[in-house]
């Protein structure tokens, strides 16, 4: 996948303000946790149009991929450290390359069309990009911490 100019960075370096991590006192204020909870909706929608036979194997897959993007982004919050939190968020990124295979599987097999394909890839990118910036921020917050 390929980083789209049209995406804005200002929205990506957002996240990755010190001070921001600072103020934000529940995760749903986070805009990443926003973005990949409306891209988890987006992908839940999308699957109720696969093929019924997939509905334990594909469909249930892509779900749980996706639905561990935002889930871990809001455990990772609540936990006590900086750490923790970039620990997972390294499990949310690894969740958003997940579903990136499995969209692009899901198109190659025929259950999403192209327009689909393309529309959920650039949301998707967009997370990655954010939880990429996140993390780069909380590893700052922790070598911060230790001096």
């Amino acid at each position: 996948m390929e980083y789209v100019q049209d995406v804005n960075d200002d929205m990506l370096v957002l996240e990755s303000r010190e001070d921001y991590l600072d103020n934000v006192k529940h995760y749903m204020n986070l805009k990443v946790w926003q973005k990949s909870h409306q891209l988890a909706i987006n992908m839940y929608k999308l699957t109720n149009k696969f093929p019924p036979d997939e509905r334990y194997g594909m469909t249930n897959q892509i779900r749980r991929a996706v639905a561990s993007i935002p889930t871990n982004i809001a455990e990772g919050h609540g936990r006590n450290s900086f750490g923790d939190f970039k620990r997972f968020i390294s499990i949310s990124i690894g969740s958003a390359n997940e579903v990136e295979y499995l969209l692009l599987l899901s198109k190659d097999l025929g259950y999403i069309n192209q327009e689909s394909y393309e529309m959920l890839s650039k949301d998707l990118l967009i997370v990655l990009k954010m939880l990429q910036a996140l993390k780069r921020a909380i590893e700052a917050k922790c070598n911060q911490n230790r001096l």
